[in-house]
């Protein structure tokens, strides 16, 4: 989009695309502003009512991940007309419209294309307080990182399309995929966070890089400390990868240090692409235990990931500190 021309400075857009962030905010008056998503994808699973289900997360999350409440959605769906049993686009939307009314999101249109590969997805507006409002250009140096859900859901989708992943770990998977953010944008909101997105496409790397970016800050994950999910770890060494692998260590490019011990096939995981994955918040140090109690009672993955410092020669530093011997 570098090449298309300014927008018109407008006073009421709170958060546009220039950060990269998760979901467009516009203040419509002091204590209400809209807040403004789009998202959709490829079937990741084999259920069509799963893929549905998990479509319909991966959507509302961006805008959860502002610190918002969702109300309503607008489907977006890529179907062909021949060659596929129709039943499978009703179970894809029956999936979605029941998951996006369980939290209290209502369907109000959508908009369907003819096409040979199958996507699926929402365009969600949800409402919050603009005083209230959770970024990627939040992170402030002395911060600490909290991250609510595992990773591993991309070479864990590969592993489905290579019969590789056993059923066990394919329904942890789908599993935390359709864990909702909205208990984190619940603690967001009662714990004053400012800086928050959520880690999908671009992994945890690349979000966190995107974070830094905003935030003008560096961001230092341990890779020891990132929860991974069942099984995900001897995928990646078996080389289940994403295209997404090469693609986020592209994005990133060198802005990034890589502790010369870690793990390189924990690397991958950190580079993996997500569906409907954590929510990676920034908050303060004195706040962060208890911000962890809280998001434990839905995440009981949740950990302390990182930290914020001061911006350094590089945006990320991925280190893997020594577990302490008892």
């Amino acid at each position: 989009m570098s090449g298309l021309p300014k927008q018109p400075v407008d006073p009421n857009l709170i958060v546009g695309f220039d950060t990269a962030d998760d979901a467009g905010v516009y203040r419509l008056r002091d204590d209400l502003a809209l807040v403004q998503t789009l998202d959709f994808f490829t079937p990741i699973v084999d259920d069509p009512y799963d893929y549905g289900r998990i479509a319909a997360l991966n959507s509302i999350n961006d805008v959860w991940a502002m610190a918002g409440t969702p109300i309503t959605a607008m489907a977006i769906t890529c179907f062909p007309k021949k060659g596929v049993d129709p039943a499978i686009l009703s179970e894809i939307m029956r999936g979605g419209i029941e998951t996006i009314n369980k939290y209290g999101v209502t369907l109000i249109g959508g908009h369907s294309v003819d096409n040979q590969q199958i996507m699926f997805g929402y365009s969600v507006t949800g409402i919050i307080d603009p005083n209230k409002v959770a970024t990627n250009s939040g992170a402030r140096a002395g911060d600490v990182l909290i991250l609510t859900k595992p990773v591993g859901t991309g070479v864990i989708s590969t592993g489905i399309k290579n019969a590789r992943a056993e059923q066990h770990v394919v329904a942890a998977s789908v599993e935390t995929m359709l864990t909702p953010g909205k208990y984190a944008a619940e603690a967001m909101r009662e714990f004053g966070v400012k800086g928050a997105t959520d880690v999908t496409g671009f992994a945890l790397l690349g979000h966190a890089w995107e974070m830094a970016r905003a935030s003008k800050v560096t961001i230092e994950i341990d890779a020891n400390a990132v929860p991974l999910l069942q099984g995900a770890f001897e995928l990646a060494s078996a080389g289940m990868l994403t295209s997404g692998d090469k693609t986020n260590r592209e994005y990133v490019g060198a802005d990034i240090e890589i502790g010369a011990t870690v793990d390189q096939n924990l690397v991958k995981l950190l580079f993996d692409p997500q569906t409907a994955g954590g929510m990676l918040i920034s908050v303060k140090e004195d706040k962060a235990e208890a911000l962890l109690a809280a998001l434990s009672k839905s995440y009981p993955q949740a950990k302390i990931i990182g930290r914020v410092h001061p911006s350094g020669p590089r945006s990320i530093v991925v280190t893997n500190p020594p577990i302490p011997q008892i």
